[in-house]
């Protein structure tokens, strides 16, 4: 059994395609028994479809790439 915790993130990878086929499988199993976890996977799911209805992207590399640098700039 899978803590809560990582069941959330292999919700998110799960989500993105990024999870493996084992991955899937535990999460599948956790959300069988937490509740919790599983209303938390409901609604990732619905706002993950939503973004695809808003046509929401995410950063390009270039951008990802400045806004690290500035928040590794104002950190140090």
């Amino acid at each position: 059994m899978i803590s809560c915790d990582k069941a959330a993130h292999l919700c998110n990878k799960s989500q993105y395609k990024e999870a493996t086929f084992i991955e899937k499988l535990q999460l599948k199993f956790h959300l069988l028994i937490c509740k919790v976890c599983s209303v938390h996977s409901a609604k990732n799911s619905k706002l993950t479809s939503l973004c695809k209805q808003a046509k929401l992207h995410s950063l390009s590399k270039k951008d990802k790439a400045e806004m690290k640098k500035l928040i590794d700039k104002n950190i140090t």
